[in-house]
C-alpha cells in the first residue's frame, strides 16, 4: 500500500479515537475531497482465529457499512464509503464533534444530566429510531456508547453492525452459531435473552435502558455479574427511576417504565407513539412556538419573522447549508414541535403582520399522515389519477393549517407533481416540482436531501418533455451537492449518477453513457451487493448503452466490447463469441440481470415519506407495470425511459 497511514490511495489516518477487540476508528482526511471523515477499520484477526467467526465478523461489518448507507436521517450516522484495502475492511463515516452517552455518564457521575437534557435526548432518539423502524430496521443493540450527542445539541445513533432487516433471521443465526454477542447485557431485551424473535419493540426497551441510566446515573439493573443482570431483565421490575432521583418528571418516570415492560404488547406501539409522549410534555398546552429575532438598531423597522434558519435540516439528517443562524428559539422544544408560527418582534413594523395560524390538534395531523399514505398506497397499485386526488386534497389542508412552506405541505406537493408526470402531465409535473424545489431552498436549503430529491425529480421531468439539455445541467448540478455531502458512493448519489448516465445518451454522448453506466453498476454491486434491484438496473442500462455505442459505428473503445466479463459484474458469466461481440456482450448483461432479478418491475425510485418528512426511500413500481413497458419497448427495437431516481 506504500504509505501503511493511507487507505485505498484516498483516506489518510491521523489519529486513533478508539479501540475496540475487533477494530479500530481513526479520524482521518478524505484526501479527495479535503474534508475530515472516521474512518472504522476491522482489524485482520490472524490465521489461528476460527474461519467461521472470521467470516461472519466480516459480514457483519459489511451489513453496518450496507445499512447505515442506506439510511438517511439527521439522528443517524452518515456513511460516505466502504471498501477493502490490502485485506482491511473499512468504513467511512462523517466524523461526529461530540461524546457519546457513555462518555456523557463518565463526565457527569457527581451531577447527573440534567432533566431538560435528558427529555431532548430522549426525543430525537425517539425520531430517529422510528425512522429505522419505518424502514424495516431493528437496531438490536441500542446503548450509550452507540448514541453520540454532538457539540450542537443534535444526537446521533451508530453502530448498525448487528441490526436485522425485516424478518431477516439467517444472520442472526450465523452470529448466534459463532458465538457473536447479540446485545449488550444491561440493555438487552427480555425476547433478546430468551431467544424470541424481536422486533422494533426490543429497540424500545433498550432505549428504555438508556433512558433510565442516562436519567438516575445507573442502569437498571447495576449488578456485577452478567447472569444476574440478564435474569433481572426478565424476571425483575426495575425500581421506579424517582427512588433514584426525585426530581425527575412523573411522566419521564412513566415513560421509562412502560419502555421496561417485560412483555412487548405492554411497552408502546411504536418509537413515533413514543416520540408524540414525549414531545407533548415539553411544552404547555397553550404554548405556541416563537420566533425571537436579534434586536433591531435603534429606529429601525422590525419585521415578522419568516420561518427561522435554525429549523433547517429538522426532517431528516443533512445540515442544510448557509451563513451563521441569526434567530434562536426561545426553548429547544419549539424546533422539535413540527410549528413554525412567527410572532411580530417588539418595536414600530413597516407592513402588516400576518394573522397566527391555529395550532392543529395532533389527532388533525395524524389523520392527514393516514390520508397521505393511502394516496401512497394507490401510487403503488398503479392508480395514479386517484392518488393525485388524494395528495392534492391533503396539500390543500396542510397548507391551510401548516402554511405553504412546512414541510408536510411541500412532501403533498411533491407527490402531487410524482402523480402528474405518471399521467403524461409532464408540464404541470415540472411546475409543480419547481415550485417544490424552491420553496425547500428557501426553507432546508439548497444542499438538503429533500430539496436535491425535488431538483433530480425535475430534471427527469425535463427529459420526458424532450429537453435533454436542461436536464443535465440540473442532473449535473445535483450530482455535485450529492458528491459533497453524503459522499460518492451514497445510494442517492449512485441513482443521481445513473439518471445521468440515461440522458448522457439522449445527448447523443454514447461513450459517456456507457462509462458512466459502468461505473455506477461497479459501485451498486460494491455497495449494495450484486443481486440488489438498483444493480441490476443499472447493468440493464450499461447493455442497452454497450448496443447502442456498438450500432452507433467504430469507436476507439470497441476492444473492451469483447470484454468476455464486464468490469462491473464480476459474477456474471459472459462468454466471447465472434460476431457481433458488442451485441453479445449486452445481451448477455441483460440476461444475467433478468435471471437474477426477484422482483416484477425494473423501476425504482425515491419517495418522500408521508407526514414525517423522513428522506426520500426506493420504492417500486406497480407489479407488472415496467416489465409489460420493458417487453413492448424490446418488440419495437428501444427500451422505455428510466423511472425518476432510479
Amino acid at each position: 500500500m506504500g504509505d501503511s497511514r493511507l487507505i485505498h490511495g484516498r483516506y489518510r489516518l491521523l489519529d486513533l479515537i478508539g479501540r475496540g477487540g475487533m477494530g479500530e476508528v481513526w479520524r482521518a482526511r478524505d484526501e479527495s475531497l479535503g474534508r475530515h471523515v472516521a474512518v472504522k477499520c476491522l482489524k485482520p484477526l490472524g490465521p489461528n482465529h476460527d474461519h467461521a467467526f472470521t467470516r461472519v465478523l466480516r459480514e457483519r461489518f459489511r451489513r453496518e457499512a450496507r445499512v447505515a448507507a442506506a439510511l438517511q436521517h439527521r439522528g443517524i450516522t452518515v456513511v460516505h464509503d466502504f471498501g477493502e484495502s490490502d485485506g482491511v475492511l473499512y468504513l467511512v463515516m462523517e466524523l461526529l464533534d461530540g461524546r457519546n452517552l457513555s462518555q456523557l455518564l463518565e463526565d457527569n457521575k457527581q451531577h447527573p444530566l440534567p432533566v431538560a437534557d435528558v427529555v431532548e435526548i430522549a426525543e430525537q432518539v425517539a425520531a430517529a429510531l422510528a425512522y429505522c423502524h419505518e424502514q424495516g430496521i431493528v437496531h438490536r443493540d441500542l446503548k450509550p456508547a452507540n448514541i453520540v450527542r454532538l457539540a450542537d445539541g443534535t444526537v446521533k445513533i451508530c453502530d448498525f453492525g448487528i441490526a436485522r432487516l425485516g424478518h431477516d433471521i439467517g444472520f442472526t443465526s450465523r452470529l448466534t452459531g459463532t458465538g457473536i454477542a447479540m446485545g449488550t447485557p444491561h440493555y438487552m431485551s427480555p425476547e433478546q435473552i430468551s431467544g424470541t424473535e424481536v422486533d422494533q419493540r426490543s429497540d424500545l426497551y433498550s432505549f428504555g435502558c438508556v433512558l433510565y441510566e442516562i436519567a438516575t446515573g445507573v442502569p437498571p439493573f447495576d449488578l456485577d455479574d452478567a447472569w444476574a443482570i440478564l435474569v433481572g431483565h426478565r424476571d425483575t421490575p426495575p425500581r421506579p427511576p424517582r427512588e433514584h432521583r426525585p426530581e425527575l418528571p412523573e411522566y419521564l418516570e412513566r415513560i421509562i417504565l412502560d419502555l421496561l415492560a417485560k412483555e412487548p404488547d405492554e411497552r408502546p406501539g411504536d418509537a413515533r407513539e413514543l416520540a408524540r409522549r414525549i414531545s407533548g410534555h415539553r411544552a404547555a398546552p397553550a404554548y405556541v412556538p416563537t420566533v425571537v429575532a436579534a434586536g433591531p438598531a435603534p429606529g429601525a423597522p422590525a419585521r415578522a419573522g419568516r420561518l427561522p434558519s435554525w429549523t433547517r435540516g429538522m426532517t431528516t439528517g443533512h445540515k442544510a447549508a448557509g451563513a451563521g443562524l441569526r434567530t434562536t428559539p426561545p426553548d429547544p422544544a419549539a424546533g422539535l414541535s413540527g410549528e413554525w408560527i412567527a410572532r411580530p418582534a417588539t418595536g414600530p413594523v413597516d407592513e402588516p403582520v400576518p394573522e397566527e395560524r391555529p395550532t392543529p390538534s395532533p389527532e388533525v395531523l395524524t389523520a392527514l399522515a393516514g390520508r397521505h399514505n393511502a394516496g401512497l398506497s394507490l401510487g403503488r397499485l398503479g392508480r395514479w389519477a386517484e392518488a393525485g386526488e388524494v395528495h392534492r386534497a391533503v396539500a390543500a389542508e396542510r397548507e391551510h393549517l401548516l402554511g405553504p412552506d412546512h414541510p408536510d405541505t411541500l412532501a403533498s406537493r411533491y407527490e402531487v407533481a410524482f402523480t402528474l408526470s405518471r399521467t403524461g402531465r409532464a408540464p404541470d409535473a415540472l411546475r409543480e416540482y419547481k415550485h417544490v424545489a424552491e420553496a425547500r431552498i428557501r426553507t432546508l436549503g439548497a444542499d438538503h436531501p429533500d430539496t436535491l430529491a425535488a431538483r433530480q425529480e425535475m430534471a427527469y421531468v425535463l427529459g420526458q418533455l424532450n429537453r435533454p439539455f436542461d436536464a443535465h445541467r440540473v442532473y449535473t448540478s445535483v450530482l455535485a451537492a450529492r458528491e459533497r455531502t453524503m459522499g460518492p458512493d451514497h445510494p442517492d448519489t449512485l441513482r443521481c449518477r445513473h439518471n445521468l448516465a440515461f440522458n448522457l445518451s439522449r445527448l447523443g454522448r454514447l461513450e459517456d453513457s456507457y462509462r458512466m453506466a459502468r461505473e455506477v453498476a461497479a459501485a451498486r454491486a460494491r455497495v449494495l451487493g450484486p443481486d440488489h434491484p438498483d444493480t441490476l438496473v443499472t447493468r440493464y442500462e450499461v447493455a442497452y448503452a454497450l448496443g447502442q455505442a456498438w450500432a452507433a459505428g467504430p469507436r476507439p473503445w470497441r476492444p473492451t466490447a469483447r470484454s468476455p466479463r464486464p468490469a462491473a459484474a464480476p459474477s456474471a458469466p459472459i462468454t466471447p463469441t465472434p460476431s457481433p461481440p458488442a451485441t453479445r456482450s449486452a445481451s448477455a448483461w441483460a440476461a444475467s440481470a433478468a435471471a437474477r432479478r426477484p422482483w416484477t418491475s425494473t423501476r425504482f425510485w425515491p419517495r418522500t415519506a408521508p407526514g414525517s418528512r423522513a428522506p426520500p426511500t426506493p420504492r417500486p413500481c406497480a407489479p407488472g407495470t415496467a416489465a409489460a413497458s420493458t417487453s413492448a419497448a424490446s418488440a419495437a427495437g428501444r427500451r422505455p425511459s428510466p423511472s425518476p431516481g432510479t
